[in-house]
């Protein structure tokens, strides 16, 4: 018997899996970009730059409310199941 979930189908938290990590990614691009002039000797960026290496955190944070998410629906389907 085939299983009833589609290989493309969307679980709930998925896109807050997907955001997170893309954020998270510019945030680590973000923090590279910093940091860089600092071994390079060059001029450093503004203050205000630093505050986009933040956005890792702000993924970090989506992409775990997108696995919480994706739990509490495995959870419910499952006490549904029974």
């Amino acid at each position: 018997m085939r299983d009833k979930t589609q290989t493309n189908s969307a679980e709930p938290g998925d896109r807050l899996i997907r955001a997170g990590a893309i954020v998270f990614f510019l945030g680590a691009l973000a923090t590279l970009v910093t940091v860089a002039p600092l071994f390079l000797h060059a001029k450093p960026f503004p203050t205000y730059m630093f505050g986009l290496c933040m956005l890792m955190g702000v993924g970090f944070l989506i992409a775990g409310a997108g696995v919480l998410q994706s739990i509490a629906a495995g959870r419910r389907q499952a006490r549904a199941g029974r």
